[in-house]
């Protein structure tokens, strides 16, 4: 029966853990005379302290008592500038106990808290308090907060801060607390293209921070707004009578109107990360379209040859379409598509932009291209409020199918090369919708599944007859392909030949590997000039055993070798040496059966 007390917290066999002891012992000292010798005096309140544990607690304190800094300050009083007696006794209190308590403090007394953090060089209390920011912010209180955030570098709470504002953008404008913000704070809000109210509520606003904050320089702050995106009639019956903009401004704006594409003015949008805003959740509809309420259901599993999915028919002047109308403009950089896919067709197709469905930029160009299932897109990022899938061909009739449709804005990076995503990772999959269209196997998609270790006489493996046909792997969508790798059958010392081609619609085919002349075995490694690729054949030539060619593993673009395929053309590492031998050896009564393999 153990005789430890119930309240000790359990700590490990021959370890002692009183820290609490600790902290509520040297807690007691705060603002108690006995044994302090120094004091502070913030706005006439003194706060007797302990110079060793200020000094032991912080680097600012000890350069303070006990350092350099010491001779210009009295010994045994210190006045503080530029902070509340309420945040101060914050800091003291967790100086002394490592706590704070901030829910019932105002916001003054906060920021004015987290200022000493960061002057005093409190990283982990600055976080913390960022982080309890974030979670109060509301209209009144945002851009004060955020000024804060900005001044001391705080990305985290900046961001949280933007977000908030950018989704109360007009309710922001409004507050009182857009009036007292810094002129930098202000700037950095509404340069943003996510700040998404009306031009002329965001130059009023402006106009009103200006009177408030008569010494700053007022052209500075009025060259931030989009005086393009300005209605004639409010540009002459509201900015002009405001005197803030010179009469020459006021023509430029309306010559830029005029002259522009409506796609090329500088709009503002809607910026939700990483969500998908074609929802009806978020205001979008189909307006175009045949059986549009399949469209964005949210739904990418229940579809098949009747219903599940919208439509258009493809005709020659390209006229028709499917459009959606997003929910308010927005900025996005991603969409992804679900093409119909219950067979083996493709389809080819396109996709634009617009804010007023007057003018349209193209975004997607896949019109001459070959596409299946999931189409995965990006494009440099644009303001739009609506989007429009027109297809361009279908292998199998003449209608466009298009099961699911989402667009967002996301973070993630990628490189585009002519239009084309550029991939760093295998996009030979089957997750990927890669599929292997030409070729034997005893599975399907045996080369794309990843399983590069369980193959033997009879199976993991796809091949072709040498002489006629050839293994084809059709890529979901069009990409810049520069590498490919492949693992050939290498269960005995066989060598083969073979040949690698690309192609965007299997008619034209472009030769990006030539090894028909040289003896190849096990894995291949293969680069050449990046190509738009949709398909890919490989044709073996020669093997030196039989008369049929065998590939294990398939990917593009190449993968990292690991450690056990760094023996790459030359041959298989001892540990698959081994492997192999135990493989031959169990097959060798199979010999007649090999000739064939």
């Amino acid at each position: 029966m153990s005789n430890s007390h119930p309240m000790r917290p359990y700590t490990a066999i021959g370890e002692i853990d009183h820290v609490h002891i600790l902290s509520e012992h040297v807690g007691a000292l705060i603002n108690g005379e006995e044994y302090s010798d120094v004091t502070f005096i913030v706005d006439k309140m003194r706060f007797p302290a302990h110079r060793v544990i200020l000094a032991a607690r912080c680097q600012y304190f000890r350069a303070l008592l006990y350092g350099g800094m010491r001779e210009s300050r009295p010994e045994a009083e210190i006045t503080l500038q530029d902070t509340s007696p309420e945040a101060f006794a914050m800091l003291m209190k967790y100086m002394y106990t490592g706590r704070a308590s901030l829910r019932e403090e105002r916001e003054e007394v906060l920021l004015d808290f987290l200022s000493l953090a960061h002057k005093y060089g409190f990283p982990e209390l600055e976080d913390s308090t960022s982080e309890y920011l974030c979670t109060i912010l509301k209209i009144q209180n945002v851009c004060m907060i955020y000024d804060a955030a900005s001044l001391y570098s705080l990305s985290k709470l900046c961001s949280t801060c933007c977000m908030f504002m950018d989704r109360n953008a007009q309710d922001v404008l409004s507050s009182d607390g857009f009036l007292t913000i810094s002129k930098a704070a202000l700037l950095d809000i509404v340069r943003r293209d996510s700040f998404a109210a009306p031009e002329k509520d965001i130059f009023q606003s402006l106009m009103r921070w200006c009177r408030q904050n008569p010494k700053e320089n007022h052209s500075e702050i009025m060259a931030s707004v989009r005086l393009p995106l300005m209605s004639l009639t409010e540009l002459l019956n509201v900015v002009r009578p405001s005197t803030l903009l010179t009469p020459d401004a006021i023509l430029d704006a309306i010559k830029v109107r005029s002259e522009s594409r409506d796609m090329d003015l500088n709009y503002r949008g809607m910026l939700i990360p990483e969500e998908n805003i074609a929802t009806m959740k978020f205001g979008a509809q189909v307006v175009k379209g045949e059986l549009k309420s399949a469209l964005l259901d949210g739904d990418t599993q229940n579809y098949d040859l009747d219903h599940g999915f919208s439509r258009h028919p493809i005709e020659d002047d390209c006229r028709s379409g499917l459009e959606v109308k997003l929910g308010q403009p927005s900025i996005i950089n991603h969409i992804r598509l679900l093409l119909w896919d219950r067979d083996s067709r493709s389809y080819s197709y396109y996709i634009e932009v617009s804010m007023d469905e007057l003018d349209w930029i193209r975004v997607i160009d896949h019109a001459q291209y070959y596409c299946r299932s999931w189409q995965k897109l990006y494009f440099p990022a644009r303001v739009c409020r609506y989007v429009r899938i027109v297809g361009t061909h279908n292998t199998v009739n003449k209608v466009f199918h298009l099961v699911a449709f989402e667009c967002m804005f996301t973070h993630k990076t990628f490189t585009l090369e002519q239009g084309l995503i550029v991939p760093a990772e295998n996009v030979a999959t089957i997750a990927e919708c890669a599929s292997v269209i030409e070729g034997v196997s005893r599975s399907r998609n045996a080369l794309l599944n990843g399983d590069t270790r369980n193959y033997d006489w009879d199976s993991g493996y796809t091949c072709h007859q040498l002489g006629s046909g050839a293994i084809v792997v059709q890529l979901a969508q069009p990409y810049m392909i520069g590498s490919i790798r492949l693992l050939l059958w290498d269960c005995d010392d066989r060598s083969y030949s073979y040949y690698i081609e690309v192609s965007t619609n299997q008619q034209q085919w472009t030769m990006v590997a030539d090894r028909t002349k040289v003896p190849c075995r096990s894995w291949q490694t293969i680069t050449f000039d990046r190509q738009p690729t949709c398909f890919l054949r490989i044709v073996g030539t020669h093997n030196t055993a039989n008369e049929v060619f065998h590939c294990v593993h398939f990917e593009c673009p190449s993968q990292t070798i690991s450690h056990k395929e760094e023996s790459g053309e030359e041959g298989s590492s001892s540990e698959q040496v081994a492997s192999i031998t135990l493989r031959v050896s169990s097959a060798n009564a199979g010999s007649e059966r090999s000739q064939t393999h």
